[in-house]
């Protein structure tokens, strides 16, 4: 599970509780120790307050073996009444009162001593190693409730960590069982508010895929439909030719076989540039606009000439953009097509490059009868054709035009003309 989300919050909530664990095990270990000595301590002073009470009642002895503190040994305490009761070597003879640690001895000891009236002593000692035993199996216990908590911590954080992920799993699985051709919105129900806004924005994504698969669903039919027309007429025209009478009757109906044709042939090369262009992945490179311009008036000139069209280029400011060139050539193109095509013989076509801001503009105006307003937006639309338009195109001009605007990152737009009859195509890259 590289990677895996669930893997990393149960490793990092697992390895904090056993470090804060450990951390308190120590801490509650050193306080129980601690406090384990400080018991033993009051444990000697109540002895020696014992023995000046017996001391005071005039039985002078000494106790041996007082019961030990812990199960498994004795304590091993012993009280003297000093000066009745013989001073061992071990033990100073100018000890102040209080507690002592006697390390500088055979066998390490702690001592109480407490002065009495009239110069008597009693001093109540004790093996340290006993009392370090007893200390560290009192502490000792204190770790037992941590040490068996660890691991169930451990499990329950593991156990927390996948409940909470488990709508995340329902999601994935809802997207996994949806079928292609018919994407359902995720359902926003029981979702973590952290994850709320990740799924409405793929519920975004998903509605956007729905509508641009519905567009090319209705683009292929449209495509289908409007390549079996011309396709059926030449069928037609074949027959009619394998029909006719005479060779001049043959060549006088060959001419609407071949303008066919070429509408048939015009259809398919727009169809693979639009196809070409949604499949465009290149890197962006640096585009001379001007450079781009002039090799396609170079291109269009020759039809041009043919319809005695004056086609040129007005250049306000000289203009780079980034993007794909193939894909710039390709708007352009389909704009100077479509206004070669439109303009009347003896009307003029140009392309005008120009800044607005810190916008590129590029237009194409023509002279001829132009859009009404009502229509251009319209006009845009694949396979649409204006009511009364007499040209030969198949209305897919605009539609790639547009398709291939939004891939570079800029828009097109269809404006009158300010000076005369015609329309305005506009580009504009920012």
């Amino acid at each position: 599970m590289k990677g895996s989300l669930q893997r990393r919050l149960t490793l990092t909530l697992s390895l904090a509780i056993v470090v804060t664990g450990l951390l308190a095990a120590l801490a509650s270990f050193v306080f129980g120790y601690l406090e384990a000595q400080e018991l033993q301590d009051d444990t000697l002073r109540q002895i020696a307050a014992l023995a000046t009470s017996t001391a005071a009642d005039g039985d002078l002895g000494q106790l041996r073996r007082v019961p030990g503190i812990s199960s498994e040994h004795e304590s091993h305490i012993v009280v003297m009444h000093l000066p009745q009761n013989i001073r061992p070597t071990w033990l100073p003879a100018d000890l102040p009162p209080g507690f002592h640690t006697l390390k500088d001895v055979n066998e390490p000891m702690r001592v109480f001593a407490r002065d009495l009236s009239g110069g008597a002593r009693v001093i109540v000692a004790q093996r340290t190693d006993v009392r370090d035993e007893i200390a560290l199996n009192s502490a000792l216990r204190t770790l037992v409730p941590i040490v068996l908590l660890l691991p169930l911590l451990a499990w329950l954080t593991a156990r927390i960590v996948a409940a909470g992920l488990a709508p995340v799993r329902r999601l994935a699985q809802s997207v996994d069982t949806q079928p292609a051709d018919r994407l359902a919105s995720l359902p926003v129900t029981d979702v973590p508010h952290e994850i709320s806004s990740f799924v409405a924005a793929i519920n975004r994504l998903l509605e956007r895929v729905n509508r641009l698969m519905g567009e090319q669903r209705r683009f292929v039919a449209d495509a289908a439909h409007e390549l079996r027309s011309p396709l059926t007429a030449l069928s037609v025209q074949a027959q009619n030719i394998e029909n006719a009478e005479s060779l001049d009757t043959a060549r006088a109906r060959l001419a609407p076989l071949k303008t066919g044709l070429e509408r048939a042939q015009r259809l398919t090369e727009q169809l693979l540039s639009l196809a070409k262009t949604q499949a465009d992945a290149s890197e962006p490179t640096e585009i001379d606009v001007s450079k781009l311009i002039r090799a396609l008036i170079a291109e269009y000139l020759p039809l041009a000439h043919v319809k005695g069209i004056d086609l040129g280029m007005e250049e306000v400011a000289v203009q780079t953009i980034s993007g794909s060139s193939d894909v710039l050539r390709l708007i352009l193109s389909n704009a100077i097509d479509n206004a070669l095509r439109y303009t009347p013989r003896g009307g003029v076509v140009t392309v005008r490059v120009a800044r607005e801001a810190q916008d590129t503009v590029i237009e194409v105006i023509d002279s001829g009868p132009g859009i009404p307003a009502a229509g251009r937006t319209r006009a845009f639309d694949a396979f649409h054709r204006l009511e009364g338009s007499t040209g030969t195109g198949s209305g897919l001009g605009l539609a790639i035009a547009r398709d291939a605007a939004s891939r570079l990152g800029g828009f097109v737009s269809l404006h009158e003309r300010n000076d005369g009859t015609g329309l305005v195509f506009r580009y504009t890259q920012p």
